[in-house]
């Protein structure tokens, strides 16, 4: 595709224009310059050459493992002579999707290795080769959920690299001073221990403090959050696995209802505009008593700084309601491309990444929680400090957003669900008029009938 013709599509597209910044036409620049690069140098080496592997990773949210990660493909060079090239991306997930899929759907000999989102697998899937023949000892370890979203049909697109976890994070100093002795299980528990706190720290001086911040705005997390919401109160995962939509439900409706009023309520007005990075920034700053945030045993061994003027914070799985918790799967994997120039090197990459993660883990097995840091039943999946769980009773369930059985259309699928729950939040319409409009959009995109709600369908512990 011509450079014109991808900025053509970057500016119209109306998620990515609410989130790509000023410099966006630069993305365009750097997949022209990337398309270039690979084109100059996609030729097989001469016999006395060594194997060049590319490598185009996503890692968006671990700025401080790169270096780490340097050195970790520095050492795989050094352990067998194979070269690593890892190739610029953009930031931010949006943005980094339409790069991947222009250089997928191009069938080139490279890259070699493709890092992927957790919800990239059914968009991409076949472009990509089947890891199952050389993973299968790998595989056997992965929780059934994680496992599942990176497998279409009988085909493992990518292996599970690292699991990101959505977790609600609250101030364990605020609880213990208002005479909370545990963080809240349940949403309306949320709401009102929110409301008490917010009220006591303003009364202290702290006029804008909140009681809980999200990431409310026009982005994939407002899919994720959502999705906690419904599933926790037996509304289902949006679409389901037998393919129908089940998002035209009272369950769902009186989650969204429920999520409006904290606006301006418990959450600031602006909740509706905030991405990651801006709940994030409220949360660090000590102004909040509960944030919905992401984690991954890794970032539970390595950052544990509490926010503000804080000595001590909590994360625990998310509140649940009438079905129980429901924490969102995100993080990503390692893939290849069906027409890599060299898939035996890279899965030989992806081999030493998967052992240098498990020297992490081993390494960090006998660390001690930090006495920052207070976890108390955390999702099902994490096991920053393996020595612990025995010990702890893991009680939130991890839901996998709908993408596999989305296929291809979950971009789309994402991108109206996003529409409508907003429209929910902003009061521009009524949860009952939103979820029979999006009802609607999801036929139109999918083809799949409308259906109920499937219990099943959200279990951590099958998989599903």
């Amino acid at each position: 595709m011509a450079r014109s013709n991808l900025q053509l599509r970057i500016a119209q597209s109306p998620v990515l224009r609410c989130h790509l910044p000023a410099t966006s036409f630069a993305i365009a620049g750097l997949l022209g310059i990337l398309l270039l690069s690979l084109s100059l140098g996609c030729s097989r080496p001469s016999s006395h050459e060594p194997v060049t592997v590319t490598f185009l990773d996503i890692e968006y949210d671990t700025p401080d493992r790169l270096p780490g990660l340097a050195q970790d493909l520095q050492a795989f060079t050094q352990e067998t002579g194979i070269r690593v090239k890892r190739l610029p991306r953009p930031e931010g997930s949006l943005n980094q999707l339409v790069m991947w899929r222009e250089l997928l759907q191009k069938r080139a000999p490279t890259p070699d290795v493709y890092g992927i989102d957790v919800i990239w697998s059914g968009i991409f899937g076949k472009y990509l080769l089947d890891l199952t023949p050389y993973f299968a000892a790998e595989l056997s370890s992965q929780y059934p959920v994680v496992a599942a979203s990176y497998t279409v049909g009988d085909k493992l697109v990518a292996i599970p690299r690292h699991a990101y976890v959505a977790v609600l994070m609250y101030r364990a100093d605020l609880l213990r001073r208002y005479g909370y002795r545990e963080p809240p299980k349940t949403w309306d528990e949320l709401e009102r221990m929110a409301t008490r706190i917010q009220a006591g720290e303003r009364a202290k001086g702290q006029k804008d403090f909140w009681g809980y911040v999200w990431q409310g705005g026009v982005n994939e997390d407002l899919t994720c959050a959502g999705l906690e919401w419904q599933v926790s109160e037996g509304g289902g995962r949006i679409i389901e696995d037998d393919h129908t939509i089940s998002v035209n439900n009272p369950r769902t409706i009186w989650t969204w209802e429920r999520a409006a009023r904290w606006v301006g309520s418990i959450s600031p007005p602006g909740v509706v505009a905030y991405e990651k990075w801006d709940a994030d920034n409220v949360w660090d700053s000590g102004r909040a008593a509960f944030h919905r945030g992401w984690v991954s045993d890794y970032s539970l061994v390595v950052f544990h700084t509490p926010p503000g003027n804080a000595t001590q914070y909590g994360v625990t799985s998310l509140p649940g309601g009438s079905a129980g918790q429901a924490d969102t799967l995100g993080g990503s994997g390692l893939a290849v491309s069906q027409t890599s120039a060299h898939p035996q090197e890279a899965i030989e990459l992806i081999r030493f990444l998967l052992r240098r993660d498990a020297l992490f883990k081993r390494a960090s097995a006998n660390s001690e929680v930090p006495k920052e840091q207070e976890l108390y039943d955390l999702p099902e999946i994490l096991e920053p400090y393996p020595q612990l769980a025995a010990s702890r009773q893991q009680r939130g369930s991890v839901v996998a957003r709908p993408s596999i059985v989305s296929g291809e259309k979950y971009e789309d699928v994402s991108r109206a669900y996003i529409r409508a729950l907003h429209s929910v939040l902003t009061g521009e319409k009524t949860p009952s008029m939103a979820a029979a409009a999006l009802e609607k959009e999801l036929i139109q995109i999918t083809g799949f009938r409308p259906g109920s709600p499937s219990n099943r369908a959200w279990s951590g512990k099958d998989g599903r």
